[in-house]
């Protein structure tokens, strides 16, 4: 920059000016374009202060301006301000930083009275341990770190000179030392690596003739505005100030000091980072709410971007050290701490989130827990859960976030149809989680994660975790004030299946309760005491009515019944129902709803899924009753083959339909419209001839058209309203179309779910795993975790015949033979290992089929006499058994 550049910009400064009165926004920006070169003009004018003082640390500088060069003469720091200004308006040489050289705002000593106000204006507390970088000749001095030396907090240029000093003293005593008094403080180590903002020392006192000499008018009016600007600026900062991290410098610096030999210096941080630990479990809980606590967000922030965090010693002490103290922390402070690792800390999240994930899992196994002593009882794995939950928080909000405003609201159960507004729903709402109110977010919120979520489940924690324990106490009234921790308020950590456990445990003991109302009943004489369980009985061949009729009044009667434990009876059939008559129940109306003859639900060619249709001639009354249907599935913990695109779990658990949920909705669609939002070119309304009518087709295959606003017909999509008219199209499609029937189903749906902990634990992708099971068909798996009895084992020859057809089998086929031996062809959530299978031998070689236990997972197989017949009886079986009949 030279003096006709500024010229240049006090022009266009004064022509923005002339401007203003008649455009505010120009003069904003112009204002800002300002302020930016005045930070721009300082940062230079800073650097050739610190190139005049300490020098480039290049001992074979030729820079006369330099103090490397050994040709510039020793300055006050007044007189190298002055000169630092006109080297700037001269557009000087500006040497190159040695890499270990940056510049920094700090003064070398509060003891030189000259540094602790240059000028008069204000300086910012000096850290009294850096050493000079030059001497005259450009030589390191000779000052020695001494225990009364040893730095107070560091920053990166400390680090480096202290390790630049260890290296040519071949003595690592002040490395240790420092570490340990800085790492083992809060107030020391909050103060470490900070962002620190421009130093006016290096500003020149326009009260000072000095500095003046030889500057013009126009410079000088520049340094007074600065000079007040500095004074406002300076005018709180004191040593209590605590000021962000600069999250760049700390990892370069660590970077730096774990290229040395970590046994130099392990030892000493451990134990620092175990003090530490200490002061914050001593600090926190005597903290208000109102107090400040950067300094622990800084700390904290500071403590896991150690890069051997989750290795050695560290593991087995600091960190469990760590995370117990952090247990206290107030959740303001959470939420900071989640915000920073979403913002300028998202690239370690992985990170950190392996290392508590390797210290939850070293625990869990390593842990010899009793009945005595549960896995919730072990401090660490609590406290690091809690930790991650923090992590798990800014996790999403690093991601691709959506509007909150897409979340339904109890609107949904306020315009029901009038037909059951005398049916209550006792919906138990979830305390909405501190940490996600203060954040202003919700899991549904979030599109895509920075991680994926289940990166954040914890296989072994989740294997050996005792859901009947933790259940209780989740539900325990005291557990908030008795301090009973339970992974069910921590869902993110627990696998899918496992948290079914927690869901199952939570419905028998409901269904449990009303059995007993209904023994009190028969026991005190009740005049009509209420039937224990939900019972159907239905005709094969009738299915559908004779379901939903019944259901129909149970939920206009006393839908309480619905969440009773469900009773099937087949008319004219034997079978009683322990679960497997049931499981055929469900199948078979599923397959009678879905068809189209039913017209209820239309299906998707793209993806072979099945939605709302919404020009159905049923009632409202026919999907309540198809939402009851589905929520019973859940509530008897049994898996169907349904095939809904992700959209309605989203909007099942409370989210409206948006643009990106047609992606699996309609994949045509959606990449249609993708497209239109991509074309940059401004003739997009001659290119795609879109209007804001859309036209779609009902069940006979009559065109509709639809006008996404009024007039839609004569308003062309173009550049500046395409957005709106791809929201409006999705929100369309995926709510107001079958809005009618999605709140029937809803409202179905809720009447047998509504007290479950349901939503909490699980989100709409687990959703989908806990109502249609995995897809994944390993029968490895099955073969591996199957039993035997009756005199069978897998040494069998039957047995490994057996096997060795199964696995051979077409998936078709396989299908068959889980339906015919579980009562279900589909996978359970957790995989085929949870179904617990057990062969049982039948008596010896004869010409029965196999046969099977249903509601057990008992298959019955006589012992045939050659692998041929094996076969033969098998497939039989698998293709044309159906209905229950005395065994």
């Amino acid at each position: 920059m030279n003096s006709e550049n500024t010229s240049s910009d006090s022009g266009e400064a004064s022509s923005t000016q002339e401007a203003s009165s008649n455009n505010n926004d120009h003069s904003a920006i112009d204002n800002i374009e300002d302020d930016m070169k005045r930070t721009a003009a300082r940062k230079l004018i800073e650097q050739y202060f610190y190139q005049l003082t300490e020098g480039c640390g290049n001992q074979n500088c030729k820079n006369i301006n330099c103090a490397s060069s050994g040709e510039l003469k020793p300055m006050t720091p007044n007189e190298a301000a002055g000169h630092a200004l006109k080297l700037f308006s001269q557009e000087a040489k500006l040497c190159e930083r040695h890499p270990s050289k940056i510049a920094r705002t700090n003064l070398p000593s509060k003891s030189n009275t000259q540094n602790e106000n240059i000028g008069g204006i204000c300086s910012i507390p000096s850290n009294d341990t850096i050493i000079s970088q030059s001497s005259k000749d450009g030589t390191k001095s000779n000052n020695k770190y001494s225990s009364a030396s040893v730095p107070s907090f560091l920053t990166e240029e400390a680090l480096y000179d202290i390790i630049d000093e260890c290296e040519a003293n071949d003595s690592y005593s002040p490395l240790i030392r420092t570490i340990g008094e800085v790492f083992s403080s809060i107030e020391n180590l909050s103060r470490s690596f900070a962002q620190e903002p421009f130093s006016p020392s290096s500003t020149p006192n326009v009260e000072n003739p000095e500095q003046v000499s030889g500057l013009n008018k126009e410079e000088l009016r520049h340094l007074e505005g600065e000079k007040d600007k500095d004074e406002d600026s300076c005018a709180n900062i004191s040593k209590n100030v605590i000021l962000p991290l600069d999250i760049a410098s700390l990892r370069r610096a660590y970077n730096a000091l774990f290229k040395l030999k970590t046994s130099i210096f392990e030892n000493s941080l451990i134990n620092a980072l175990v003090t530490l630990a200490g002061n914050l479990q001593m600090e926190l809980p005597t903290r208000k709410d109102t107090d400040n606590h950067d300094d622990i967000v800084n700390v904290l922030l500071i403590v896991f971007e150690i890069p051997s965090l989750g290795l050695g010693d560290f593991i087995d002490t600091a960190l469990p050290a760590i995370c117990r103290a952090s247990q206290w922390l107030p959740v303001e402070v959470q939420a900071t701490l989640a915000r920073m690792w979403a913002g300028p800390g998202r690239t370690n999240i992985r990170n950190i989130l392996q290392n508590l994930q390797q210290l939850i899992t070293t625990r869990t196994y390593g842990t010899p827990f009793h009945r005595d002593f549960f896995i919730q009882d072990e401090n660490v794995i609590t406290s690091a859960t809690k930790l991650v939950k923090i992590l798990y928080y800014g996790n999403m909000l690093a991601g691709v976030l959506e509007s909150p405003s897409l979340r339904y609201t109890d609107e949904m159960s306020d315009s029901m149809d009038e037909s059951f507004l005398a049916v209550k729903l006792k919906k138990n709402i979830t305390p909405e989680d501190p940490l996600a109110k203060i954040l202003g977010i919700h899991v549904l919120d979030c599109r895509k994660p920075y991680l994926p979520f289940n990166e954040f489940y914890n296989e072994p924690l989740s294997d050996l975790v005792e859901m009947d324990r933790d259940f209780a106490n989740y539900k325990s009234e005291l557990g908030i004030f008795s301090g009973k921790f339970s992974f069910m308020n921590y869902p993110f950590i627990l696998t899918p299946a496992t948290k079914t456990m927690g869901l199952y445990f939570d419905n028998r003991i409901r269904m449990y309760s009303e059995r007993r109302i209904s023994l009190l009943q028969a026991v005190s004489g009740h005049p009509s005491p209420s039937n224990p369980y939900l019972r159907l009985k239905v005709r094969r061949d009738n299915i559908i009515d004779d379901a939903l009729v019944e259901l129909e009044m149970i939920s206009m009667e006393n839908p309480n019944d619905l969440k009773k434990q469900l009773v099937v009876e087949f008319e004219g059939e034997q079978g009683i129902d322990e679960g497997g008559v049931s499981k055929e129940f469900f199948q078979l109306v599923i397959e009678e709803i879905f068809n189209p003859d039913y017209a209820m639900f239309t299906m998707q060619n793209e993806t072979q899924t099945v939605w709302f249709n919404p020009t159905s001639f049923e009632s409202s009354a026919q999907f309540t009753l198809i939402g009851i249907v589905l929520g019973l599935a859940i509530y008897n913990n049994v898996i169907l083959a349904v095939n809904f695109p992700m959209v309605l779990y989203r909007k099942l658990m409370g989210r409206k339909g948006s643009f990106e949920d047609l992606l699996d909705w309609n994949p045509v669609l959606y990449s249609s419209l993708k497209q239109m939002l991509e074309y940059p070119d401004p003739n997009l309304e001659d290119v795609f001839m879109q209007t804001f009518r859309i036209s779609y087709q009902d069940v006979f295959g009559t065109i509709i058209n639809y006008d996404l606003v009024d007039k839609g017909h004569k308003i062309p999509v173009t550049q500046e309203n395409k957005y709106e008219f791809v929201d409006l199209y999705a929100d369309f499609l995926l709510n107001k179309s079958v809005e009618k029937q999605f709140r029937a189903f809803y409202k179905g749906f809720q009447m047998v779910v509504d007290e479950s902990p349901l939503e909490q634990l699980f989100r709409p992708e687990e959703i989908e795993l806990l109502i249609c099971g995995s897809k994944n068909f390993d029968f490895d798996e099955l073969e591996k975790s199957t039993e035997y009895d009756g005199g069978y084992s897998n040494e069998s020859q039957i047995i490994k015949d057996f096997w060795s057809l199964v696995h051979a089998f077409s998936l078709e086929d396989k299908r068959k033979l889980l339906q015919f031996t579980t009562g279900s062809d589909r996978v359970p959530i957790g995989g085929l290992s949870r179904l617990k299978l057990v062969i049982a031998k039948n008596g010896p070689d004869s010409d029965r089929l196999p046969t099977a236990h249903t509601c057990f997972n008992v298959l019955l197989l006589p012992e045939y006499s050659s692998k041929d017949k094996l076969k033969d009886r098998l497939v039989k079986a698998i293709n044309y058994s159906k209905g229950f009949g005395m065994l």
